[in-house]
């Protein structure tokens, strides 16, 4: 088989380049080692934030991009696709002024509320200081987009193929590459590698990757007390010299999960793992300290009944994607953990790498 290109990887940033390759004409075949609508990568479950509480240029103007082609994405497939519930960010509030002063600059709307205010406005939680709320922010509706994805992908001609692994990958010159599965080899001008916690095992050997290290992290939904109460999504972060957040991880993230829970959880601090040997289990520390966490800041939910969920993050040190072309193998990798809002538009600057676009400076290796 000959095609333009192959797409290694079946997950939300797989899926988003597929349907940005068929947009553009090309003929594209998306490879995933697992089933559709698997649990054992970064992809899977309910919900995800929408943030867009950065203060760095190319991630303010990438999530600005995602939200128009989200939208877009919504109109085509007729999903509904983001909820703009808001977002309350609390916690190191010096922090919270220079992302503010990135708003400003590039007209996105936020605001600084009381603690008092936040507290009256979520009575399910819990405000030490002032909070930067952002109107339009929220969540995205994961499972959904996933779904609208392909189905926005296959209407324009892409082919996705489930329960494939990929065994090896051949490069043959710089515009020519051959993908081998166990029942058939595909040659393509470029190989876009999306595949997650497999990513250094796939290509690890053959393009300049930094050092990706996958852990699994933990997160866990906790139900609500009251079903009345109203929840934004929301980060936290601890009090830079605080004693009392000595016991934190690292910051917080959450939002509401429809029929599931308040989902919260650490970030990036889950155990190393091998993505073909995980066991899925909660670290019974960490757990109980996001307990803890719960009980002290999020009092509208039940802290004793949390459902813990596990997932992979794929993080690199200073946890900037890797985006970037290496001969005729494109990589997206390196999402840690803060990747989903962007999907759509990491999908069009993955496109933009096989047709000879550059990524924005900031996630380039080369």
């Amino acid at each position: 088989m000959d095609v333009d290109v192959v797409v290694v990887g079946g997950g939300a940033m797989g899926s988003a380049a597929a349907r940005q390759l068929a947009l553009r004409g090309r003929s594209v075949v998306l490879l995933e080692q697992f089933e559709e609508g698997h649990h054992v990568g970064a992809s899977h479950g309910a919900t995800r934030n929408f943030n867009t509480a950065y203060a760095e240029d190319a991630y303010l103007a990438l999530v600005s991009e995602a939200r128009d082609l989200w939208d877009g994405l919504a109109e085509e497939t007729e999903m509904q696709l983001l909820d703009l519930v808001g977002l309350a960010n609390h916690g190191n509030i010096a922090r919270l002024r220079e992302v503010r002063t990135a708003h400003a600059q590039r007209g996105i709307a936020s605001h600084f509320i009381s603690a008092k205010e936040a507290s009256d406005r979520w009575q399910g939680m819990v405000f030490r200081s002032d909070v930067l709320f952002v109107p339009d922010s929220g969540r995205v509706r994961a499972a959904e987009a996933l779904r609208a994805l392909r189905a926005s992908a296959e209407a324009h001609g892409a082919r996705f193929t489930y329960s494939t692994p990929v065994r090896d990958i051949r490069v043959l010159r710089d515009d020519r590459a051959v993908v081998v599965t166990d029942s058939l080899e595909i040659t393509a001008r470029r190989v876009v590698i999306t595949a997650g916690a497999w990513t250094s095992k796939l290509v690890g050997t053959q393009v300049p990757l930094p050092r990706l290290v996958v852990t699994q992290e933990q997160p866990a939904h906790f139900p609500p007390i009251d079903d009345s109460q109203s929840w934004p999504s929301f980060n936290h972060a601890p009090d830079p010299g605080d004693p009392r957040d000595d016991y934190w991880y690292s910051p917080v993230y959450g939002m509401l999960t429809p029929g599931e829970g308040v989902k919260a959880g650490w970030h990036g601090v889950g155990p190393v793992t091998d993505p073909d040997a995980r066991t899925f289990q909660p670290e019974p520390v960490q757990l109980e300290a996001l307990r803890r966490y719960a009980r002290e800041w999020l009092p509208g939910v039940d802290a004793e009944s949390a459902v813990p969920i596990s997932c992979t993050y794929t993080s690199t040190a200073n946890e900037d994607f890797v985006l970037d072309r290496f001969g005729p193998l494109v990589v997206g990798a390196g999402f840690s953990g803060h990747g989903f809002k962007f999907t759509p538009a990491i999908g069009r600057v993955l496109a933009d790498l096989v047709d000879g676009i550059d990524a924005p400076r900031r996630f380039r290796r080369a």
